[in-house]
């Protein structure tokens, strides 16, 4: 699933020397993607946790800005696939660059072997003669002595037009990497709505914030064969909403895990996801959560529908 490049329509601004234009975001998991998204939209459209691999699918935020809109692809991480799900993942991926008019590489700059764990992904940008900014995140947690060797280590790789040390977590740098994306965007009309924040169907969205929740309380308890499933999402009369997800595990053995003791844990994980969502949309929030067990939910052809994702080869 790539962001195509669509017409405006009637309804949307259309502002006078107006740019548009769209921005994919790259890197190994764990390296700041979605955190360096949601400070660029300045809100949270992307999900984060501590757990590396945490975005699985295709995000766009969308940023309106002076006369120019961003859309900003948050990708999953790039990574060594090992099952359909990872391949699937990997593609939406790459997928990305097909449409962006700019590439933003961004490395965990405090890791051991920076450089190295991301070398395949930057030979894989000279392979299709991209050119690529790159941004050195967490630099605010190393020394400085580090830093400025690995800079060139990135910079004489040739791929690189521009390099930016900044914390996605404190936001130091990021206005300088979103004003040099701003130059970049071609002239154009935009392509949504002056108030929207992402391409997501509102379904998906809330199942994602659903499934930061599972990963933030679950911690190492769980691993990642689960996935939160939109069931429905109702709009009622007082104007709250009603939002019904399943949460899928491959094991038996996964359900008490994700329940808890007497239902204190799948308690929990509902209202911290409801206040989540209340903030999300702006409105009150009743949300139902339900267990279920399904072997092979990664093999269903459905469940990648649902999420933009291609089925693939297994």
């Amino acid at each position: 699933m790539t962001a195509k490049k669509k017409e405006p329509s009637k309804k949307q601004s259309v502002k006078k020397s107006s740019r548009a234009g769209f921005v994919a975001i790259l890197g190994a998991p764990n390296a700041g993607k979605s955190t360096l998204l949601n400070r660029l939209v300045g809100h949270k459209v992307s999900i984060v946790s501590p757990k590396a691999q945490t975005t699985r699918i295709r995000t766009l935020g969308i940023m309106t800005e002076d006369e120019v809109q961003i859309g900003f692809i948050d990708t999953p991480g790039i990574f060594e696939p090992k099952r359909r799900l990872d391949r699937s993942m990997i593609q939406a991926a790459w997928n990305s660059l097909e449409d962006a008019d700019a590439i933003v590489l961004i490395v965990d700059a405090s890791g051991r072997n920076a450089f190295e764990n991301v070398e395949p992904i930057v030979k894989e940008f000279k392979n299709r003669k991209r050119s690529v900014i790159l941004a050195l995140n967490k630099v605010d947690a190393m020394a400085p002595a580090r830093l400025l060797p690995l800079a060139k280590s990135f910079n004489d790789t040739g791929v690189f037009s521009d390099i930016f040390m900044i914390s996605a977590l404190t936001g130091d740098g990021v206005d300088d990497v979103k004003d040099n994306l701003k130059k970049l965007m071609p002239e154009s009309p935009w392509f949504f709505a002056e108030d929207q924040v992402s391409d997501l169907p509102s379904g998906v969205l809330a199942s994602e914030m659903t499934r930061e929740q599972l990963y933030f309380q679950l911690q190492q308890e769980l691993p990642y064969a689960a996935a939160v499933v939109p069931e429905s999402l109702e709009e009622k009369r007082d104007g709250s909403l009603v939002v019904r997800q399943t949460i899928l595990v491959m094991r038996e053995s996964h359900r008490p895990i994700v329940l808890g003791k007497g239902g204190a844990r799948i308690k929990s994980i509902g209202e911290k996801a409801r206040v989540a969502l209340a903030k999300l949309f702006d409105r009150k929030v009743h949300l139902f959560l339900e267990v279920k067990v399904d072997e092979k939910w990664q093999e269903n052809p459905d469940f990648y529908k649902t999420f933009g994702l291609e089925f693939g080869k297994k």
